[in-house]
């Protein structure tokens, strides 16, 4: 298949973020003269480009085949990681205009810092009973909740029966053995480590089921750049929003 090719060939791997846009993209196949398969690319919204990929063998047309799409679909963006060298080097051939959107991050392999929680500190999946609180906690910075408890996503941080932050696990549909993990803090506990404990707990919790954490946040978000590296995620990849000059004026 085209797209486990693709996720083959990745140098890093990438979070939900981007994960969700592929999948609402629509697909086309590019095929050779000869009626083979010589790649595929994305397109969101009719507008933005998220996938382009050529097999090896057909690699010497990337560069005008990619230029074709562009022209074809009036592409105003591209979200391209950087861990996808085909589509980077594609966007930096066209010298388009780059911004930088965010970070992906995944788990450094360190020791994770302490055996456990202290007493009177909990962390546990969340259950349908958990829901009310939840909602009163986080509004809408998710969206169904009782859904995503039902289908383990979501795990309670409790201090003294008291519930002061939010873990999320999103599976990946694209990559093999990984997931998304983030947090969401009470705001009357922010600024007490609520979600450093929580990205740490979440990464426990991964390695136990044998699931490769990854994570993100907006390129300037700093406080939760922070809050990943000192619960032990790193990161050597970024995602970028490229614009292309001219753009989005296709069907």
């Amino acid at each position: 298949m085209l797209l486990d090719e693709w996720v083959g060939g990745l140098a890093s791997p990438f979070d939900s973020f981007l994960e969700s846009y592929i999948r609402d993209s629509a697909f086309y196949v590019l095929e050779a003269d000869s009626g083979e398969q010589a790649g595929y690319y994305a397109i969101h919204d009719k507008e933005r480009l998220t996938q382009f990929y050529m097999r090896p063998a057909y690699l010497m047309h990337a560069q005008r085949v990619f230029g074709e799409v562009l022209e074809r679909h009036a592409v105003a963006s591209l979200f391209v990681q950087t861990g996808d060298e085909l589509l980077l080097g594609m966007a930096l051939d066209r010298d388009l205009t780059i911004h930088k959107q965010a970070y992906f991050f995944q788990d450094s392999g360190a020791a994770i810092d302490g055996e456990g929680l202290p007493d009177g500190e909990t962390f546990r999946p969340a259950v349908m009973a958990d829901a009310v609180g939840i909602r009163r906690m986080c509004g809408d910075f998710l969206d169904a909740y009782e859904r995503r408890i039902g289908d383990g996503e979501l795990f309670v941080y409790e201090r003294d029966s008291m519930l002061v932050g939010l873990g999320i696990v999103e599976r990946s549909g694209l990559l093999q053995d990984a997931a998304s993990i983030g947090m969401f803090a009470s705001e009357a506990f922010r600024r007490q480590g609520v979600g450093r404990t929580v990205i740490r707990e979440l990464m426990r919790w991964c390695r136990a089921n044998g699931i490769r954490p990854l994570s993100g946040c907006w390129y300037y978000n700093e406080a939760s750049k922070r809050t990943l590296e000192r619960a032990g995620m790193v990161t050597k990849t970024r995602l970028l929003h490229v614009e292309v000059a001219g753009g989005g004026t296709g069907d």
